[in-house]
């Protein structure tokens, strides 16, 4: 019982944090340099021209009404209106969205991928020169910027080779899957650096437990118990450490973005911060930290609704 109570309460935990994490984007926003009056009008704008920019989108008024509307307006389930753009942020972002999904999701299932059997074939042999050889390479791993990764991967596979292209989206889904495959590589390599060291401490760990050691008593094959006891029991941190990374993920992507130039969330911010697009850096930063806070409560109620020995 007390489980569900958990899965019931943790989403009002959960309000102070997205509270928290508005009331920071909204200061840190507000704190870059710039008038988003001066950029849309110009270097010759009169000040009644000004004057009147920041009034019809709010920016005359005090800092602390200012995130109040904000507040109200999220209630509403509305961001207010793009300073660049001309239209509602929600809808903005609601275009971009899509590309960004793909991205993420496609990176996660790739890096999955790669994990899970370089950890298992790691943690099998542990001590041979195939557990050196992907430890080595998952330390490399961690070391290597998304930016220089995708631009090797654009010089060897685009430029030289021509597999794959340059940068964009796609139109059909084909063409999707043939643009997104760099993309997807280039941030599903950094991810699968981090949780294969996991997998493979994880899979060690479990291989010397004693549900293990009970398994091989009771005659059962190394490859069953593997399958049956050890795989299951480790991949489950593992999940959770890749919710944990999830704003990493996150951040990833939006390099990832603007290297390849694809339409998604990320290229929509990085361009509103330089344009001083106030509502437009909030929507997304609001829309990114709600998706960090609900992959962890999911992986939360995964956790302790797959492994009773978890306790609240």
């Amino acid at each position: 019982m007390h489980r569900y109570r958990f899965v019931l309460s943790r989403p009002f935990q959960l309000i102070p944090v997205l509270i928290g994490i508005s009331l920071v984007t909204f200061v840190l926003v507000r704190s870059i340099p710039g008038d988003p009056a001066r950029l849309i009008l110009g270097t010759r704008a009169t000040p009644q021209a000004l004057e009147r920019v920041r009034a019809q989108f709010g920016l005359d008024e005090p800092l602390w009404l200012q995130y109040l509307y904000f507040l109200r307006n999220l209630g509403h389930g509305e961001m207010g209106r793009s300073i660049l753009y001309k239209v509602d942020v929600l809808g903005l972002i609601l275009q971009r969205i899509e590309p960004t999904l793909v991205l993420v999701a496609g990176s996660v299932v790739l890096s999955l991928l790669i994990c899970v059997p370089l950890a298992t074939i790691a943690a099998r042999r542990q001590g041979s020169a195939t557990d050196s050889g992907v430890r080595l390479a998952s330390t490399l791993g961690l070391g290597l910027p998304n930016f220089w990764l995708a631009i090797m991967l654009i010089i060897l596979f685009s430029v030289t080779l021509g597999w794959f292209p340059v940068s964009g989206y796609g139109d059909t889904a084909l063409e999707k899957l043939h643009h997104m495959a760099l993309p997807w590589l280039t941030v599903a390599l950094s991810l699968s650096a981090v949780l294969t060291r996991q997998l493979r401490a994880s899979l060690i760990a479990e291989m010397r437990s004693d549900v293990a050691l009970a398994a091989r008593a009771r005659g059962l094959p190394e490859a069953v118990i593997f399958r049956r006891h050890v795989l299951p029991n480790s991949i489950l941190p593992t999940l959770n450490l890749l919710a944990v990374n999830i704003g990493w993920l996150i951040g990833g992507t939006v390099v990832v973005e603007q290297v390849f130039a694809i339409p998604g969330m990320g290229q929509l911010l990085v361009r509103a911060i330089f344009s001083r697009d106030y509502m437009v850096v909030q929507g997304v930063a609001m829309v990114f930290a709600l998706a960090t806070v609900l992959v962890n409560f999911l992986a939360d109620v995964l956790t302790v609704t797959a492994d009773p020995r978890v306790r609240l």
